[in-house]
């Protein structure tokens, strides 16, 4: 399987700038690219696929002598991320669902690059990584690299600079687990489990809100063109980067906490983009990074060897898990209460052994 390693560069003012220049550079040819599909559909409904575009590489090099500044691997993937988005959006189309047109990338869009075929143009020297064009730039290894390196990906944000390596491993599988736990996801905590853990909600974001707001104030008194409000903006994103690693992390350890003990794991199939259309829900929502958590915690389960389900979790919550009777309750009200057996539990729990019910039916086992 494919693991990311993420580790921080510390290059110097030249690499830095060489690594700035990669970047708009690398935006510079996904227009042009993007440019040439369009105008070939429209004048002559001809198709342009990313084999023409990264066979006629080289005659754009010799036209344009600014492209020899990046390593000719670092081209081809961009023409592969266009092509990419182009696939995305046909099979959009094909789903019936908002197209959405590849968009041209301003130098702000594009933050990252890649060299797909690791060590070809960079390779790992102890805490040096060589980047062919740019320079041997200081890594700061926390832990070692695992497996084999496949591609290598170099990143800009609003703390500095990172690269990710791709690497293939061998899933560290743990002992095999009889236990199961149905999760149920919430605001009022992140989630609970149908065992009556609580993982609480930190909200992250509630709590930098103060900061966030008088940082985007100072963004909106500096002049616009100016250095201060340059300035203003970085500190601001790196705010905002603050909160969403803190998110991040918190989803990461929940996962982990769950896959470590349990060997077959239940959710809910949760609609979060169309949820977050909820105006009075939405940002709380957000907060809580339900999105995040339920793109880790498969990964980390199938790392493990665990088993991950995903149920649907309508009426979850007004149903009784214990002898199945419909108690409507609107949201407000926290606590389940059964007037037919008598079971009295909090809703959320009641919900995540619902959910448990419906997986191990699923699975053809008895709850």
């Amino acid at each position: 399987m494919l693991k990311a390693f993420k580790y921080r560069l510390y290059p110097t003012r030249e690499q830095a700038r060489k690594m700035s220049d990669t970047l708009w550079l690398c935006s510079i040819l996904y227009n042009r690219c993007l440019a040439a599909r369009r105008d070939a559909w429209q004048n002559g409904r001809k198709t342009i696929t990313k084999f023409d575009q990264m066979a006629a590489l080289p005659e754009l090099k010799r036209q344009d002598e600014r492209f020899h500044r990046v390593h000719s691997q670092v081209l081809q993937d961009v023409v592969k991320r266009l092509d990419r988005a182009f696939q995305a959006f046909f099979r959009r189309v094909k789903a019936g669902e908002k197209p959405g047109y590849p968009r041209f990338r301003s130098a702000r869009r594009c933050d990252s690059f890649t060299y797909p075929q690791a060590p070809s143009g960079c390779q790992s020297q102890g805490n040096k990584l060589v980047l062919s064009k740019i320079g041997t730039v200081k890594v700061k290894l926390h832990r070692p690299i695992q497996g084999k390196v496949k591609t290598v990906t170099v990143r800009q944000q609003a703390d500095g600079w990172y690269a990710s390596f791709a690497c293939e491993v061998k899933p560290s599988v743990l002992p095999a687990s009889e236990e199961v736990v149905g999760v149920d996801l919430g605001l009022e905590n992140f989630d609970i489990t149908s065992d009556g853990e609580v993982f609480e909600n930190p909200r992250h974001l509630r709590r930098a809100e103060r900061n966030l707001k008088r940082l985007q104030r100072q963004v909106c008194r500096r002049e616009k063109g100016g250095n201060r409000r340059k300035k203003a903006v970085k500190q601001l994103a790196k705010a905002h980067l603050h909160v969403a690693n803190q998110r991040k992390d918190n989803a990461h350890k929940i996962a982990r906490a769950l896959v470590n003990r349990y060997g077959y794991i239940f959710g809910e199939d949760l609609n979060v983009k169309g949820m977050v259309h909820n105006r009075h829900l939405a940002g709380a929502i957000h907060d809580a990074g339900w999105g995040v958590f339920l793109g880790i915690l498969p990964g980390k389960a199938e790392e493990a060897g665990r088993y991950v389900g995903a149920e649907e979790p309508y009426r979850s919550s007004q149903e009784c898990s214990d002898c199945g009777e419909h108690v409507p309750k609107p949201l407000a009200q926290r606590w389940h209460s059964c007037p037919r057996c008598g079971l009295s539990i909090h809703r959320d729990v009641n919900a995540a052994r619902n959910i448990l019910k419906r997986g191990l039916k699923r699975l053809g086992r008895v709850a």
